[in-house]
């Protein structure tokens, strides 16, 4: 009986904690937009190609690494 007196408060700060946290992220705008982010990553920026061709400064001769 005295696990029972502790595991309901415990579990009722939990869930306090879970809902405080729900709520927040809705009111700073974390459920806006769902869509657009999970297709950004599929699109490649013009800025980010030029990058990936880029090849690396040759190595220098002299260097003994």
């Amino acid at each position: 009986m005295s696990l029972v007196s502790v595991l309901i408060p415990v579990t009722m700060l939990l869930v306090g904690f879970g809902l405080w946290a729900f709520f927040w992220a809705v009111r700073t705008g974390q459920f806006d937009d769902l869509d657009i982010p999970a297709w950004e990553i599929l699109v490649e920026d013009q800025s980010d190609a030029g990058a990936a061709h880029v090849a690396a400064p040759p190595a220098d001769p002299d260097d003994p690494a």
